[in-house]
């Protein structure tokens, strides 16, 4: 006899036959529970937030926002379990094993998804009287962001809804804590993270870092002035001024040689 509670599951592939399949093979699980069906990453954030699913079946290769891109606009501490779907694409797996995550392989084994499926309620049970993120699933987010090509657009999350700002538009952006707030024209979002991951993910031949708390996109810049202990102020074509730090002056110094 099965005790175990219900588990709300929610499906995000962008292709229609591959979440057919996951639906399918849900119907023949007892306790899984279908609460919803997304075919597009921002749609999944979305669901997300108004759902609150305790597990997502999560296609990492989709257009706009894949996978790890929902996961890093979910807070950590509103992240489902997760188990990702995969072509076989070696780096990815292997990414998945080093930080023990779930995934299945398109096309999809019903006895793997079945496998993967009790081990992740296994998971859910014993994370239901805890409110601790998951560090596993947060450390092969933060691996997948480094290794990824270098981002051309930025997820905005805002109303629940997920824009993508492309980073031409960005002006400049400045450290808030955990967050960051990107300015752009007359229009200032604010992301959850940091500004040192954020640089990370950003051409070098695009953004500069000024200062500890802010980075300048170069494009934006009108000129560049003397400060006062061998220190500058960039003023962007908005009419902005950003000041800079001594320990940032090489990378600028370089841009006015």
């Amino acid at each position: 006899m099965n005790n175990r509670a219900n588990i709300r599951c929610l499906v995000v592939d962008d292709e229609p036959l591959g979440r057919e399949r996951v639906v399918q093979l849900l119907r023949d699980i007892p306790n899984a529970e279908l609460v919803g069906v997304c075919s597009d990453g921002s749609e999944a954030v979305e669901s997300i937030g108004e759902l609150t699913p305790d597990l997502i079946f999560l296609d990492v290769q989709m257009p706009e926002l894949d996978g790890f891109g929902v996961l890093a606009a979910i807070p950590q501490r509103n992240r489902p379990e997760v188990i990702f779907i995969t072509a076989h694409d070696q780096y990815a797996l292997k990414a998945f094993e080093v930080h023990a995550q779930d995934y299945v392989l398109k096309p999809f084994d019903p006895d793997r998804l079945y496998a993967a499926f009790n081990r992740a309620a296994e998971r859910i049970e014993s994370r239901r009287s805890s409110t601790a993120p998951n560090a596993q699933l947060q450390a092969l987010i933060d691996h997948m962001e480094q290794q990824r090509a270098r981002r051309t657009r930025i997820p905005i999350k805002s109303d629940g809804r997920v824009t993508l700002l492309p980073v031409e538009e960005i002006d400049w952006i400045e450290s808030d804590d955990n967050h960051v707030k990107i300015h752009a024209g007359t229009h200032t979002h604010l992301v959850r993270q940091t500004l040192q991951s954020m640089e990370q993910s950003l051409s070098p031949s695009e953004f500069v870092r000024v200062h500890r708390s802010s980075m300048v996109n170069v494009s934006r810049i009108k000129e560049i002035q003397p400060w006062f202990n061998g220190e500058y102020v960039v003023i962007l074509r908005n009419g902005t001024q950003v000041k800079t730090s001594r320990g940032y002056r090489a990378r600028l110094e370089q841009l006015m040689s």
